[in-house]
């Protein structure tokens, strides 16, 4: 039988990028594994979710859930059971999860504003993987946290300006002023000099929208972006 996996290759760079900036900067440690493992599981699990959710019938995707969602919550506990405080963690990802749900269950998962809600979702794992290794909840945490979102907040407003909005001159223009202040947000929220972090993703948002790119293209170039930013916060943390 087919594996059932994502087909949002995008969510892959969320899934991975903030979790490993919290883990370069509070320091890789062996329980680190077990919460990756969790955190994997759990964006595994939430797909056949969605599908559940968006199509109206459970039978189909039951197996799904049971198969990746049985090992997120094994691994998950484990790292709750090593620092209990992470429980809060899951406690402030319920509502972004029922944002996810209500806009599944009305097939429009790809608005916005639950793009937005998937951004801060994934992003919280930056804030626990360097909550693991540090051993405190400091203002580093909340700074990966920050600029993870900031990024591919834009990541999410440049691909829908040039894929399903790319007709939609309003949207362009909200996709620009957000470039625009991206990279004056970042060095407000005391990113310093790695901000220019930040510059190829203004930069490829006003000169690249309009180019009649095949999906796949626009996708590497967000994975080239993407592994840019990640390089320069890795040298700034």
């Amino acid at each position: 039988m087919k594996v059932l996996v994502p087909k949002q290759h995008g969510a892959w760079a969320m899934l991975l990028i903030p979790f490993l900036l919290g883990m370069v900067k509070g320091g890789p440690v062996l329980w680190h594994i077990p919460l990756f493992l969790g955190w994997l599981f759990l964006y595994l699990a939430v797909y056949p979710v969605t599908l559940a959710l968006k199509k109206r019938q459970l039978k189909p995707y039951q197996k799904w859930i049971y198969v990746y969602g049985f090992p997120a919550c094994c691994f998950l506990i484990i790292s709750v059971f090593h620092k209990p405080p992470l429980i809060w963690i899951g406690v402030t990802l319920v509502p972004l999860f029922l944002i996810h749900m209500y806009f599944a269950r009305r097939k429009n998962e790809r608005a916005l504003v639950n793009d937005m809600a998937g951004v801060l979702f994934f992003c919280s794992g930056g804030l626990a993987s360097c909550w693991l290794g540090t051993g405190a909840l400091d203002g580093w945490a909340w700074f990966i946290l920050s600029q993870s979102a900031l990024f591919f907040i834009g990541s999410s407003f440049y691909v829908k300006s040039v894929i399903r909005e790319k007709r939609n001159r309003g949207f362009a223009y909200w996709s620009w002023g957000y470039h625009l202040l991206l990279p004056f947000l970042s060095a407000l929220l005391g990113a310093g000099w790695a901000f220019f972090a930040f510059i190829p993703s203004s930069l490829r948002a006003w000169f690249f929208h309009g180019r009649d790119w095949p999906a796949k293209t626009i996708g590497i170039l967000e994975i080239v972006n993407a592994s840019f930013f990640f390089a320069v916060m890795c040298m700034f943390i």
